[in-house]
């Protein structure tokens, strides 16, 4: 009997989650750690890209430069925080749904201010951005969450044995999920 490539995948999807789940994790660690290194918010200053926007978007980027110039250490090291907090969660497997959650909104707030979208309307961009793939992948693992249920290889399930009600902050529900498909 020939093992294929796609037996190997099934057989191992378990483990395959975590180590993706803890290399998306490394990223956001990395990122939110390279945010406290000496002379970034004087590098990044402003950090709202007002310049090369279309006009319709003028409202949006506008109320971030306002938001942000009054104290753009305290913005730019607040992010860090959050995406190294972020990150660890995900490294440990705690607290799951929250911090991929979250992942998705700073993934998507990362791309449509600093990123400027992506900027794909300035001539000669050949690039959409890294904030939506982040809040992609955020994603697609809520919903591998849902589909594939908890991980044994987590805090969280840890926790759950001692403290049921843990599941509403590190699961998501899948019944529903599990039914349809």
């Amino acid at each position: 009997m020939r093992v294929g490539l796609d037996d190997w995948f099934v057989r191992n999807i378990g483990v395959l989650k975590v180590v993706l789940r803890v290399v998306f994790g490394v990223f956001w660690l990395i990122d939110g750690a390279l945010k406290f290194e000496p002379g970034f918010v004087a590098a990044n200053t402003p950090i709202v890209m007002t310049s090369g926007q279309p006009a319709w978007l003028g409202w949006w980027f506008s109320f971030w430069a306002s938001a942000t110039s009054s104290n753009v250490a305290l913005f730019a090291y607040s992010t860090g925080a959050l995406e190294v907090a972020i990150g660890t969660c995900l490294i440990l497997g705690l607290m799951r749904k929250l911090a991929c959650t979250a992942s998705f909104f700073l993934g998507l707030l990362v791309w449509s201010v600093p990123e400027g979208f992506g900027g794909p309307y300035v001539p000669g961009s050949t690039d959409i951005g890294t904030g939506i793939v982040y809040a992609l992948v955020s994603l697609l693992f809520l919903v591998i969450n849902a589909t594939f249920g908890p991980s044994r290889y987590s805090l969280d399930l840890q926790i759950e044995r001692r403290f049921p009600g843990w599941k509403k902050i590190a699961e998501v529900k899948s019944t529903q999920v599990r039914a349809l498909i």
